[in-house]
C-alpha cells in the first residue's frame, strides 16, 4: 500500500533528523545523513500536503449530512474543489515513490539505420533525422552529428548523433524501435505506394569514469574517409574504424578533419553502447519487459507507422494515432511521448505495487 510505504519513508526521516542533531563533529558522517534527507524531504512535504487534503476532504464530506441547506451546498462546493487537489497529490506521491533511471537527465546518442527498402529507407531515415532535429530545436537543445553515411540523393544509410540537454533521455528514449514509412518514393515513377523501415536506437551518453574500456580491448583501424556515393574526401588517413574485440562490436567515424577527433567520437559511441547493453542486463533482472529492443528492420517489425497518403501516424504500442503528418515531421511529438511516458509510469506503478 502507498501509505505503508510513505510511513516508513516519515520514520526515517524522523530519525535522521535525530541523528543530525546527535552526529557531533563526524563531519562526514553529518554530509551523508543531510543528503539522504534532503533527498526524502520533498516526498515528505508532498506527503503531508497529501495528508492534509485527506483531512479537509473528510470534514467536508462530513459537512454534506448537514441539516442546514446552505452549509451543506458550500460542502459540496468545496469537495468538488479538494477532491481533485488529493487526486492530484496522489498522483504526484506515487511517481515520487518510484525509482528513477539514473539516465533520465543524460544527453543522448541517437543511431538512425536505414532497414528495408533499399534508396527509399534511406531518405525516411534523412526524414527521421530532420523530425528529431526538430524537436531538439523546439527544445533549445543542441544537435551534434557524429557520424554518418549517406546515399546520393539525400538520405543515410547510417546517421549517429548526439543531443545535448537536460532531460533529453527522460523524453526520446521511447524512440527506439523500428520506424515504418509507408508512402509513394521519389524514385517511383508508376506512383505505387512503398513501405521501407528505419531502426532507431536511443543512448544514453555515459562519461569516461562511468564505463573504463582497457585500451587492449580495442583495435582501432584507420582508413581515408569517403563521401556520399563512395568519393574520397580526404587525402589522408583520418578515419577511424573501433572495434571492441570482447563483444565484436565495430563504430566507426570519420566526419571529424582528424583522426584523434574522430577517435574521440568513436570512443563516445562505443561508451554509450557498452553501457546501454550494461543497463539492459540489470534491468532484464528486475523488469524484462521494461525496454523495448530494435529489432531487425524487417517490416513486420515496428513501433510506429508513418502513412504518408493518409497523413496518419500510428504508434503500435499504445494504439494512438495523428493525422497531422506535417506537424508530427516538424517534430511536434510530445503528443507520443506523454502518451508513452504515462502507459510506462502506470506498469511501473503496478510492478511496484503502489496503485492503492
Amino acid at each position: 500500500m502507498m501509505l505503508e510505504k510513505i510511513e516508513k519513508i516519515e520514520e526515517r526521516y524522523e530519525e535522521l533528523l535525530q541523528l543530525l542533531m546527535e552526529v557531533g563533529e563526524d563531519y562526514q558522517r553529518a554530509m551523508e545523513l543531510g543528503k539522504e534527507r534532503s533527498e526524502l524531504e520533498p516526498l515528505v512535504n508532498k506527503a503531508r500536503q497529501y495528508r492534509h487534503s485527506l483531512v479537509q476532504l473528510e470534514q467536508a464530506q462530513e459537512l454534506c449530512d448537514s441539516p442546514d441547506f446552505e452549509l451543506r451546498e458550500l460542502a459540496e462546493t468545496e469537495i468538488s474543489e479538494l477532491q481533485p487537489e488529493a487526486e492530484r497529490l496522489e498522483q504526484e506521491l506515487k511517481s515520487m515513490l518510484l525509482p528513477h533511471d539514473s539516465r533520465d537527465q543524460r544527453n543522448v546518442i541517437m543511431e538512425i539505420r536505414a532497414g528495408t527498402g533499399g534508396d527509399e529507407a534511406a531518405i525516411f531515415a534523412a526524414d527521421l533525422f530532420r523530425m528529431y532535429n526538430r524537436y531538439a530545436e523546439r527544445r533549445n537543445w543542441e544537435v551534434e552529428v557524429l557520424s554518418t553515411n549517406e546515399i546520393g540523393i539525400g538520405g543515410y544509410k547510417e546517421i549517429t548523433f548526439l543531443i545535448k540537454g537536460r532531460g533529453a533521455y527522460s523524453r526520446l528514449k521511447y524512440e527506439s524501435g523500428v520506424h515504418r514509412v509507408q508512402r509513394v518514393p521519389v524514385t517511383e515513377s508508376q506512383g505505387r505506394i512503398h513501405t521501407s523501415t528505419a531502426t532507431v536506437a536511443v543512448l544514453a551518453e555515459v562519461d569516461e569514469v562511468e564505463i573504463s574500456i582497457p585500451e587492449n580491448e580495442i583495435r582501432m583501424d584507420v582508413y581515408k574517409a569517403a563521401g556520399a556515393g563512395g568519393q574520397s574526401v580526404q587525402k589522408n588517413s583520418t578515419a577511424v574504424r573501433l572495434t571492441h574485440l570482447p563483444t565484436g562490436m565495430v563504430v566507426q567515424c570519420q566526419d571529424e578533419r582528424s583522426q584523434l577527433q574522430n577517435r574521440m567520437r568513436a570512443m563516445s559511441i562505443l561508451r554509450a553502447r557498452l553501457f546501454e547493453i550494461e543497463q539492459e542486463k540489470r534491468q532484464a533482472e528486475i523488469d524484462e519487459d521494461r525496454r523495448t529492443q530494435v529489432g531487425t528492420g524487417e517490416r513486420s517489425e515496428k513501433i510506429r507507422t508513418y502513412n504518408y497518403p493518409q497523413s496518419r501516424i500510428t504508434d503500435h504500442r499504445i494504439n494512438l494515432s495523428s493525422y497531422n503528418m506535417l506537424s508530427v515531421m516538424e517534430g511536434d511529438l510530445d503528443m507520443f511521448i506523454e502518451e508513452l511516458a504515462t502507459r510506462e509510469e502506470a506498469e511501473r506503478l503496478s510492478a511496484a505495487g503502489i496503485q492503492d
